[in-house]
């Protein structure tokens, strides 16, 4: 139940990611100007009637609208009268963002609805990994560490939108997501039966570690190029944005590229060794299929001006790779263990 239950969280997180891809991807960050609410709502609002002020209207303690193009909180529960009065309401102070819309609303709001879920699959992984204190503690601690830094991310979510998507904290969004990802995984594979076929070579363990260190720095400077283009986009609209950026991508978005060459290459070593040896690491050709779709992704982008989708595409590629590079490095490390125990075994 315990291995279910990791799984479950695993695809939780990578649905999450996928949300959090198409709201950067349709730009709706901003789309729920508070945290943990939306507008102060529970559900969040449909229309731009419901938070544009009317007289002769009860509110709520905490309800947000847009008035005179800023925010205002109600300070308290109260019925409006036919003027508006400034002593019910306070200005929102997180950040100046007043634009509804309510497409990029729905959009951010189901993307919180994903992360609540992943917290309360991770929460029930999390007591069921209480029963494993007997057997094997770094399950129980490890899993213990996943919820507290599930937490840690919930709280930096709110940071991003009270910062109005601050570059940098979009980036450190992304990394901890990766990490929550990556101790999943690492739960995963100390739970994964036992196979004989797998063998381990120190090889194969060398190049799949370059080749997740390679990948982070990748992603972590895809994040970079995109926010480029996301600041072209805000400043000249959505197509113009995109074909300036095109245009002139800048050094970074080269090195990106380049430095693509070098994770593909690594990754591909790591295949044919486990293939040509034997190694009996299936998850390899999975790794060769998404890497090759995230080539192409990055292809469509670049040279076909970022047809729908391939933004968001790219990034979620980009994260299942490092997490199946992150299952199969510690199934070769796992292989080294076990072999060292069947040979402790037979003698």
């Amino acid at each position: 139940m315990y291995r279910n239950w990791v799984k479950i969280s695993l695809t939780i997180i990578y649905l999450v990611i996928i949300a959090g891809g198409i709201v950067r991807m349709t730009g709706s960050g901003m789309g729920c100007p508070d945290w943990p609410k939306c507008f102060g709502y529970y559900i969040p609002p449909t229309s731009e009637d419901e938070i544009t002020w009317k007289g002769n209207q009860d509110y709520f303690k905490g309800q947000i609208i847009v008035y005179e193009e800023s925010l205002k909180v109600a300070e308290t529960n109260f019925t409006a009268g036919t003027e508006f009065d400034h002593n019910n309401w306070k200005k929102y102070d997180k950040h100046s963002y007043s634009t509804f819309n309510a497409t990029h609303t729905w959009i951010e709001y189901i993307n919180r609805l994903l992360g609540a879920l992943s917290g309360l699959a991770i929460l029930i992984m999390t007591i069921y990994s209480l029963g494993k204190w007997k057997y094997d503690k770094k399950i129980t601690l490890v899993s213990v560490f996943t919820l507290l830094l599930l937490l840690f991310q919930a709280w930096l979510g709110a940071t991003v939108v009270y910062s109005e998507l601050l570059p940098a904290r979009i980036t450190i969004h992304m990394v901890v997501a990766l990490l929550i990802v990556a101790l999943l995984i690492y739960l995963l594979s100390l739970t994964a039966p036992f196979k004989k076929e797998r063998k381990y070579n120190q090889t194969l363990s060398t190049l799949l570690l370059v080749g997740l260190i390679l990948s982070l720095i990748q992603i972590v400077m895809g994040t970079q190029v995109r926010q480029s283009v996301d600041d072209l986009v805000r400043e000249l609209g959505s197509k113009e944005g995109k074909l300036s950026w095109i245009d002139d991508p800048g050094v970074l978005f080269y090195v990106h590229r380049s430095f693509s060459v070098l994770v593909v290459l690594v990754n591909v070593m790591a295949w044919w060794l486990n293939k040509s040896k034997k190694l009996g690491f299936k998850w390899t050709n999975a790794l060769m299929v998404i890497i090759g779709l995230e080539v192409l992704s990055g292809i469509l982008m670049y040279y076909f001006k970022f047809p729908f989708g391939t933004q968001a595409s790219h990034l979620i590629l980009a994260a299942l790779m490092f997490g199946t590079q992150m299952y199969i490095w510690l199934l070769v490390i796992k292989s080294k263990r076990e072999s060292a125990q069947l040979k402790t075994t037979n003698k």
